[in-house]
């Protein structure tokens, strides 16, 4: 089975400026933003309520808790949100007219939750559209890895900051290129 393709700028552009001829615009901005700057799964992005990301006072979190039955292999684990993503929720809690804690964050056209399956067709469908063929709902994840990889975080806090359980998985969602390759040997 091959890997889900890793994203690097242009492309995530790309998908960006795709996106704003959506119909969810803003929504699946920033479906996208919280996979590839949370490095979620598409099953922990469907699960998410406004609680989870938002305080009582609609303030964004700096972190919060995916429940045991919203994350992979049923282990609770802590999401850090950067202030990139922080400023991109807050921006997207404007759109949002509720205020009570318990809604989906990402309401499906239904109006409730995605389910997992649905969230990885909407990631397909819009990587489809900008050519992407190798992109799936676990590319973000792959980027957001991948990144903190290449900007010197360490295999074990990367671990963590997945969720996984073994470094050995972590390491395989690391791409390397022959850029990572070029700069690497200039460090001698």
């Amino acid at each position: 089975m091959r890997q889900a393709q890793t994203l690097n700028d242009a492309q995530l552009k790309r998908v960006l400026n795709h996106i704003t001829t959506r119909k969810h615009p803003q929504r699946d901005r920033t479906i996208v933003l919280v996979s590839v700057y949370a490095g979620l799964r598409a099953k922990e992005i469907a699960g998410l309520k406004h609680g989870d990301v938002f305080d009582a006072d609609g303030r964004v979190r700096e972190q919060f808790i995916l429940t045991a039955d919203q994350a992979k292999g049923g282990h609770r684990r802590t999401v850090y949100l950067s202030q990139r993503l922080r400023k991109a929720l807050a921006d997207y809690r404007t759109s949002i007219p509720s205020t009570d804690p318990n809604p989906p964050l990402f309401a499906s056209q239904k109006g409730g939750h995605f389910s997992p399956n649905t969230m990885c067709q909407l990631f397909l469908s819009i990587y489809k559209a900008c050519g992407l063929k190798d992109a799936s709902s676990h590319s973000g994840r792959r980027t957001y890895i991948t990144r903190l990889a290449n900007k010197g975080v360490g295999v074990r806090l990367l671990a963590a900051l997945a969720g996984h359980r073994h470094i050995a998985t972590t390491q395989r969602y690391i791409d390397v290129n022959t850029d990572q390759l070029t700069e690497a040997v200039e460090l001698l």
